[in-house]
């Protein structure tokens, strides 16, 4: 009687502790294959929490001030949906831009990538034509 009292013990504390919250993003790379710099990039991304416990988002964490990122205000409940939406800003970039997003959150892992991969095509800089001795 005891051992099984002991085994249901430990089994009841073993799963207490397997609680945890599961970020799902439904695409976790957003890609935009020409964009002219200058112009603002916004994206929102879908997930979903598929763990147990609610999902918590502390802070983000960005390579510059050139992306802005809006978290959830409360906890996302185990199987309902959330958004994070994402602004770049691609005045002043040229080229091939990947910029990482960083979630501070409760999951296992405690922190969450997201990604936004942008071609910023550069502005044409047009100079006045030099003027002629005639």
């Amino acid at each position: 009687m005891k051992g099984i009292f002991t085994i249901s013990f430990l089994l009841i504390t073993a799963l207490g502790f397997c609680q945890e919250a599961v970020f799902s993003p439904k695409y976790p790379v957003a890609k935009f294959p020409k964009v002219q710099e200058g112009k603002m990039v916004n994206y929102v991304f879908e997930f979903t929490n598929t763990g147990v416990i609610p999902l918590e988002f502390y802070s983000y964490e960005v390579e510059c001030i050139c992306t802005v990122v809006t978290l959830p205000d409360e906890p996302i409940a185990p199987g309902q949906q959330g958004r994070i939406e994402v602004s770049f800003d691609t005045n002043g970039k040229y080229y091939f831009q990947d910029r990482i997003i960083n979630l501070v959150t409760n999951t296992k892992r405690k922190n969450e990538k997201l990604r936004l991969k942008v071609y910023v095509e550069p502005k044409l800089v047009t100079e006045p034509a030099p003027e002629t001795g005639n």
